[in-house]
């Protein structure tokens, strides 16, 4: 097995062409103000299916097309890479075939059909998935696309790399989420090239550190897939040529939480006004969380890989990284259940400048006393110290224990 070169990473760039959307990378003021670095937010959500995965799908598809690729591809993929392989396969005239785990977005597999693809469900996981679309490839003849270890797929990723450095010439670093490989290999072969200086920072789940345990036994290795908000990343092993490639070019990996990848998409939402998934904003999740503080001061990428989060997932998204961000809070306190007790909590929490969003009565579980009764309450605060300025309030009327 051969990695990837920058050579393989030009030829994608003169073979996709125009098939691809240029996308911006401009400067974000607000979020290199709280940052404390440059940040410039490469806008891959803006892509026709809206992920990166069209470069590499693009570039793959294209070259089986020259060559003739009947009777079609296969895939197994849990979104973004059978979406850009529904849109181009349809663009190129190949008949593609996705197999997708039960577990996957429904709007990602609804997209696919309307883009003219055979969506399979199958599976309770990638593996059962991926299990099923190599069956398919025997029974039916088709040629199986990987869509983070393919050659032709890496290298389309790698396109990203050059845009970054005919957008950014003195760009320092460059922070890209890591799942199975694919990008961050393509990216790096193409910007180590072109600008050796630049340092390679790779982002992953801290549920699954798919890269990192393989760093940790030289090699690829499977590990348990546990559920992530940042979907797109959980696929249980990095490439084996993805890691080959990227290995020699990556400098350093970090690992961010679920309660940073939420708050990620929730300063996105809020300051870019962009809606990106989990695994999009994983390189955000990781400036944000303070744990690449030698980025201060410097000209920093962040591509924002994908906006395909399903709508439902974004609401509860919304909601915990309000809690996060202590801005939605939730306590419970024990009231007067007499004329003028929910009164007296709503004035106190008035007064404190807060909002309340939620009040629910409990009198079955309050206790023995019939004169009282527990209300949950959840309010709308500016931030932690506001939140803790109401507890104070309550405390001190003895409401709140």
């Amino acid at each position: 097995m051969q990695p990837v070169t920058f050579e393989d990473v030009q030829a994608a760039r003169q073979r996709i062409g125009d098939a691809i959307v240029l996308t911006p990378c401009a400067k974000s003021p607000a979020l290199s103000e709280i940052a404390d670095c440059e940040l410039y937010c490469k806008l891959e959500y803006l892509q026709r299916t809206g992920s990166f995965k069209e470069r590499g799908a693009a570039n793959a598809l294209t070259l089986l097309a020259e060559v003739g690729g009947k009777p079609g591809v296969v895939a197994a993929s849990a979104g973004n890479h059978a979406l850009a392989l529904a849109y181009h396969g349809k663009r190129l005239g190949l008949p593609v075939t996705v197999v997708m785990p039960r577990f996957a977005p429904l709007i990602k597999a609804a997209t696919c059909q309307r883009l003219g693809a055979n969506v399979i469900k199958f599976g309770e996981s990638f593996a059962e998935a991926r299990q099923h679309a190599d069956r398919l490839t025997t029974e039916q003849g088709l040629i199986y696309v990987h869509g983070y270890d393919d050659p032709a797929v890496i290298a389309g990723q790698g396109t990203l790399g050059i845009e970054l450095h005919e957008q950014l010439p003195e760009l320092d670093a460059v922070v890209i989420p890591i799942g199975g490989g694919g990008l961050i290999a393509g990216v790096a072969v193409a910007l180590k090239a072109l600008r050796p200086d630049v340092t390679i920072i790779g982002v992953e789940p801290e549920r699954m550190p798919c890269y990192s345990k393989a760093l940790e036994h030289g090699e690829p290795c499977m590990i348990d897939p546990v559920p992530s908000l940042a979907d797109g990343l959980a696929v249980g092993r990095v490439g084996e040529r993805a890691f080959l490639t990227a290995r020699p070019h990556v400098d350093r990996v970090v690992q961010v939480s679920e309660a940073e990848l939420a708050l990620a998409i929730l300063r996105l939402l809020e300051l870019e006004k962009a809606v990106v998934e989990g695994a999009g904003a994983a390189s955000l999740a990781a400036v944000l969380a303070g744990k690449l503080p030698e980025l201060a001061g410097k000209r920093v990428a962040l591509p924002l890989c994908g906006g395909n989060i399903d709508p439902l997932v974004l609401r509860r998204v919304i909601e915990h990284g309000l809690a996060v961000d202590h801005r939605l809070c939730r306590f419970t306190v024990t009231i007067s259940d007499r004329p003028g007790g929910l009164a007296k909590l709503t004035r106190l929490i008035a007064d404190a400048d807060a909002s309340i969003q939620e009040v629910r009565h409990d009198r079955i579980f309050a206790g023995p006393e019939v004169t009282n009764v527990q209300v949950d309450v959840v309010i709308e605060t500016r931030d932690a110290d506001h939140a803790e300025a109401v507890r104070t309030a309550l405390k001190a009327e003895g409401l709140l224990h």
